[in-house]
């Protein structure tokens, strides 16, 4: 089973956008403005003004708003307890929802993302170059539809493609989560480097932006894709560590987000995760992947991760 054919297989239904349309239609993604990974559309907080200032601005304090009895967390770490009953002459304007719990979750969900928004995804528009370039038919590629599985029908020996001009593109499309377009980018990245192992490295610098792309969407399931391309890319050229070594240089565009979700692990307990052979775990991921840079990148590879990753430690300096 291809590598592509196994991670699309169990996934959740991808969504779909307006732009795209019916199967008979192009992309239209003229009116597209937004920039994919950007961070405009994240919630803005206020500015504390006294975080860069000696002085500090307090209110004044009413009877109303001193600590009273019951209130306090009497020397613990304990939140109080919140009165969750609904007013007793609700504002008329205010429309009171029927779980009071429940849209408190909400609230609290929303006010947590606009608290931590490192982890937050960003826009991921349908504006790719390999989905337009699909749509136009200048990629020789078609979806071979079998009785398990589908796999990739090249038109063209993909020995005889230029690597310079094919495998940017289908780099650019491994931030789609439209099938298609995910399908296909991805399966044909996978192709390109089993084939033509030895035709990436001087493609390399033109890898780094559709990477440091798809992974700035901050889109987990996006975020693991590229992950798995990653530890594949490091391992193509059979044991000499030349596409491990050319990457070192840009680990400086690739690895500040793999340092943010680190830390995301799945914490069962003693629980069994029955899923983990799709592995979907995005800190496993992170730290294999990781430890394939360094095993592939040469002596110089540990000290620039240790740089942009501080938690990591090697797995070959005893």
């Amino acid at each position: 089973m291809s590598q592509a054919q196994f991670d699309l297989k169990m996934r959740q239904r991808h969504p779909s956008f307006v732009e795209t349309g019916s199967c008979f239609d192009a992309t239209n993604s003229k009116h597209i403005k937004i920039r994919p990974g950007g961070h405009e559309a994240l919630p803005k907080k206020d500015l504390d003004v006294s975080a860069f200032s000696f002085c500090k601005k307090t209110d004044r304090k009413t009877p109303n708003r001193f600590m009273r009895k019951h209130t306090g967390l009497g020397g613990t770490l304990r939140p109080p307890t919140k009165d969750e009953t609904l007013a007793e002459f609700p504002d008329e304007n205010v429309t009171q929802p029927s779980n009071p719990s429940s849209s408190r979750r909400l609230s609290l969900d929303r006010q947590r993302k606009a608290d931590f928004p490192a982890f937050m995804e960003r826009p991921n528009p349908p504006n790719t170059e390999f989905r337009r370039f699909y749509e136009r038919g200048d990629l020789p590629v078609q979806i071979e539809h079998g009785g398990c599985q589908n796999r990739i029908a090249w038109k063209v020996a993909i020995e005889k493609l230029d690597f310079h001009h094919y495998l940017p593109i289908f780099f650019d499309g491994l931030r789609e989560v439209e099938m298609p377009y995910a399908f296909l980018s991805e399966q044909g990245v996978y192709d390109m480097m089993q084939v033509g192992s030895s035709k990436i490295v001087p493609v390399i610098p033109q890898l780094i932006i559709p990477i440091k792309t798809a992974l700035n969407t901050r889109d987990r399931s996006v975020i693991a894709k590229v992950l798995k391309v990653l530890q594949a890319l490091v391992k193509c050229d059979h044991e000499q560590n030349l596409v491990g070594q050319a990457l070192v240089p840009y680990y400086r565009q690739i690895l500040p987000v793999l340092n943010i979700f680190i830390r995301k692990n799945e914490n069962l307990g003693d629980g069994i995760d029955y899923g983990q052979r799709k592995r979907g775990n995005l800190g496993g991921l992170i730290m294999e992947t990781l430890e394939a840079f360094e095993t592939h990148g040469g002596q110089d590879a540990f000290i620039n991760i240790k740089y942009f990753v501080p938690v990591y430690e090697s797995v070959i300096i005893n």
